[in-house]
């Protein structure tokens, strides 16, 4: 693999409601695809419909999962697995479009996403949903592995895929944005992450791509 095996899929646009930190701000979700020897890797699904709150709240532009796909030259039948950062409505909403594929997520994030108020919750429990929870760190495929980055959430995870070209890092929402994980205040979960040194390094809200220099 090569760092341009790590695909960004611009999945929708959000305006943040009045409750929000960003409140009134507009934002990107980004999704992953790791095309992989093996199959695609899904990180992350974007915004489901159907909804009425996350409709009137964040008033998302969405865009199919499987049309994004095959946008960037994937066959969406290729997916083999789906990692969730997290269980947020806009990083699993379109999970429901690949029943029985793996979804690997941290055993402590799906525990709460079952709890009132974590997320909606038809779009992490459905018919043929394939949950597969890790505990902790792990590698799920050849030269792709999960970090427990808790802080956004109690189960947040990040990404790492080792490439003939050096380590990409999707980060997540483990931090917000490129300039904050690079200049802002940093949690343990974000100070790990900039140990590991990428040399190339993507999020879910965020089109920038810190790069090594």
């Amino acid at each position: 693999m090569t760092p341009n095996d790590v695909i960004p899929l611009h999945l929708a646009d959000v305006t943040y409601p009045a409750q929000h930190p960003l409140a009134g701000q507009t934002g990107v979700v980004l999704a992953f695809a790791i095309r992989h020897p093996a199959g695609i890797v899904l990180v992350d699904t974007g915004v489901g419909a159907g909804n009425d709150w996350v409709d009137e709240s964040y008033r998302p532009v969405r865009r199919d999962i499987r049309d994004a796909l095959t946008a960037a030259d994937l066959e969406p039948e290729d997916v083999r697995a789906i990692v969730n950062t997290h269980l947020h409505f806009d990083h699993c909403g379109q999970n429901r479009a690949f029943p029985g594929v793996p979804v690997v997520t941290q055993r402590r994030e799906l525990d709460a996403a079952r709890e009132p108020g974590h997320t909606i919750g038809e779009w992490v429990d459905f018919p043929g949903v394939a949950h597969a929870p890790v505990d902790g760190d792990g590698e799920i495929a050849d030269g792709v592995s999960v970090l427990a980055t808790p802080g956004h959430t109690v189960g947040h995870q990040s990404v790492t895929v080792r490439t003939g070209d050096g380590l990409v890092l999707i980060v997540g929402q483990a931090a917000q944005d490129a300039r904050s994980f690079a200049t802002g205040e940093a949690d343990a979960s974000v100070r790990r992450l900039r140990e590991l040194n990428a040399d190339r390094i993507h999020f879910s809200h965020d089109r920038a791509v810190l790069r090594r220099r």
